[in-house]
């Protein structure tokens, strides 16, 4: 065992001690988030103690036969000693294959174990033409999806006269689809003459995205004397259960001022269920941003306030021309990215945010 391991050994064992010493604190018994962070660390614990303590006894094992084999004359007690060996170190390749993995693991980044999502389109400056804008971000983001064999499940839509999205949400369950999704955050602006305009001028319009990690309940407490419950018709598909009957839910919450609505299921509970989860995401991503500095300046770098200057990516629909303005680079074939194959786009923001990051790797 190289002393990087024995090191890591002997701390974890320490550690183990440590955790199993707090989890019967009284105190901690009281407190069911501390108590289930501990729950979590000592099963990570005991995941590497499981393939560190194969390793030293089978290391053991592999001494005693050498040593033994240094010591012996007799032929035939020698080829044992050797078969036993050959077991032994076999075993130790294994096990060390296992710790190898579980190195890679400690170096992904928990965000990017992230497997569902909560995505947002909105539309900002530009009227109806933003309002289909959001509606093309929407299907290609859908279309993407659908290319990676995620699931996608609607929340809430706000439609306009147009056709176009005022607002809509959607869940987005599947491997890594945050660690691709998360860098569509932010402000998107599109140039084209819309279907409106009849004297071929053309228009500048925005839309945001935002992307927020589904967390669990147990994550995020919220109390509920802070939420203000609004129950309503939907005005969304759904058939006309969902239109007769006051299913849809609206939700606020009262410290921060968000407000969270969800119409698309056809029962009052699931819709409360549906809307308390994006709450939840929300109250997640205001308490990480809290962590890292300005609340607001963090808000502000992924959504902005809709307006033309905060962008990140333009669509030039003329000039057949994206521009992501973080890459400083441009892509064309813009019809082709309106269907979902933003896999250039997204594989070129992965490479900026980590340069030893290789196209492929994640299916290795």
């Amino acid at each position: 065992m190289t002393s990087d391991l024995q090191t890591r050994l002997e701390k974890l064992r320490e550690r183990k001690n440590e955790v199993i010493t707090q989890m019967s604190d009284p105190t901690v018994l009281k407190n069911q988030k501390e108590y289930e962070l501990l729950v979590r660390e000592l099963k990570d614990i005991d995941k590497w103690l499981f393939y560190l303590e194969d390793l030293e006894r089978v290391e053991k094992h592999l001494n005693d036969d050498n040593l033994m084999l240094e010591n012996e004359a007799d032929n035939e007690i020698i080829g044992e000693i050797n078969k036993d060996l050959e077991k032994n170190q076999e075993k130790q390749e294994k096990i060390l294959l296992q710790i190898n993995k579980l190195i890679e693991e400690e170096n992904v980044s928990e965000d990017d174990k992230i497997n569902i999502i909560i995505l947002e389109v909105r539309a900002g400056a530009g009227g109806d033409e933003a309002t289909i804008f959001a509606f093309d971000l929407y299907r290609m983001y859908t279309r993407y999806c659908e290319k990676k064999n995620w699931d996608v499940s609607v929340l809430y839509v706000s439609e306009n006269a147009t056709g176009g999205y005022k607002e809509v949400v959607v869940e987005i369950q599947g491997d890594g689809c945050y660690k691709d999704l998360k860098y569509e955050a932010g402000v998107h602006r599109v140039q084209r003459v819309p279907i409106t305009e009849k004297q071929g001028r053309i228009h500048t319009s925005t839309a945001t995205v935002a992307i927020l990690p589904k967390v669990a309940e147990k994550e995020v407490e919220i109390k509920d004397t802070d939420l203000e419950f609004d129950f309503f018709k939907s005005s969304g598909k759904g058939g006309q259960n969902v239109q007769k009957v006051e299913t849809a839910v609206r939700i606020k919450h009262k410290p921060t001022g968000i407000v969270v609505t969800c119409q698309v299921e056809r029962s009052q509970l699931k819709n409360r269920e549906r809307a308390l989860s994006i709450l939840r995401a929300k109250l997640w991503e205001i308490e990480k941003e809290k962590q890292f500095g300005n609340i607001d300046d963090a808000r502000r770098s992924q959504v902005g306030t809709a307006k033309r200057c905060e962008k990140i990516r333009t669509y030039n629909f003329p000039q057949d021309r994206i521009t992501d303005h973080r890459l400083g680079e441009n892509f064309h074939g813009i019809e082709s990215v309106m269907e979902g194959n933003i896999d250039n786009i997204v594989l070129a923001m992965r490479k900026l945010d980590d340069p030893n990051f290789l196209p492929g790797q994640d299916e290795e």
